[in-house]
């Protein structure tokens, strides 16, 4: 005898199911909202398919067979996996569910993502947050490759991109010092009295924006600063001023970068295009229900 290979309709399971609870025709089709008939042919269809009766028939009513009462236990788990299934298609739809991929630059370890990220879940905690750290410059090609869902990157950027930015904090640089440095014992300073000084600097690969934007500032106080050391992380700069190798120039929030070894001073008349800040990234043609949420509750968070 050929066999086949059943497709599992879950209707007929369901009326499979409640045959099987009330074990009578009348009763299960009024309960199913559907006509004796139509059940009838549903329950014939659903045992040729497996290839097995799943009721004895008699002048009073039905009764499952073994193979029927075996059946039972497998079709309520395949109803309730099913509905689970629908609540979950139906929560990536609405934003409520599914896995959002964010990437993040290592400043907003400072403060943003604490004012986003329990922001979010609060609102949404059937969305699972899969954080991943890391440059500008890589969360961008990771938007555009499809690999992230929204990113918060440092500006500004220099590189071309085909995502929607949307400011979120405006900053401005100030000055780390090695402890004990001249200039440390100082008030606010002007950019010009930094020119003598060794700097570490972003590098003008993979920091981009913000190495332009620290040398327009010194540019624009009249010279070019003297770099002995540089690095992509605001994070790995301030290691190096740790360490005794430089100043830098730094958003004016890592002054919640607390060390025993570096004292931050504010830089006075800075220029316009010298400014920093934070930014959301997303792809707007194909951004997703729950990324279009963590964008509202971002906008949100920085705004209270």
């Amino acid at each position: 005898m050929q066999r086949h290979s059943p497709t599992m309709d879950l209707r007929r399971i369901r009326h499979f199911v409640v045959l099987a609870e009330t074990l009578n025709f009348r009763r299960a089709a009024e309960k199913l909202h559907m006509a004796q008939p139509p059940l009838t042919v549903s329950i014939q269809k659903l045992e040729a398919e497996l290839g097995t009766r799943l009721f004895d028939r008699g002048t009073t009513g039905v009764s499952l067979t073994p193979t029927g009462r075996t059946v039972l236990a497998e079709a309520r788990k395949l109803l309730f996996h099913g509905s689970q299934l629908g609540a979950i298609a139906r929560s990536a739809l609405e934003g409520t569910g599914g896995t959002l991929h964010v990437g993040f630059v290592g400043t907003t370890t400072y403060g943003m993502l604490q004012k986003v990220v329990p922001r979010f879940r609060a609102e949404y905690p059937g969305v699972e947050l899969v954080l991943h750290e890391a440059t500008s410059v890589s969360i961008l090609q990771q938007l555009e490759d499809r690999g992230l869902d929204v990113g918060l990157v440092r500006t500004p950027l220099l590189r071309t991109t085909s995502a929607t930015l949307v400011p979120l904090e405006r900053d401005e640089f100030i000055v780390a010092l090695p402890r004990g440095h001249a200039l440390a014992g100082r008030g606010p300073l002007h950019l010009s009295d930094l020119a003598g000084e060794s700097f570490v600097m972003y590098g003008a690969g993979a920091a981009a924006g913000l190495h332009s934007a620290a040398m327009l500032a010194c540019q624009s106080a009249g010279f070019m600063p003297r770099v002995a050391q540089q690095g992509v992380q605001v994070q790995t700069l301030l290691a190096l001023v740790e360490s005794g190798l430089g100043i830098a120039l730094v958003p004016s929030v890592m002054q919640r970068y607390a060390s025993d070894k570096i004292e931050y001073r504010p830089l006075l008349e800075l220029p316009e295009g010298a400014s920093v800040g934070l930014a959301l990234a997303y792809m707007a043609e194909t951004e997703s229900p729950a990324a279009a949420r963590f964008r509202t509750a971002a906008l949100g968070a920085c705004k209270g």
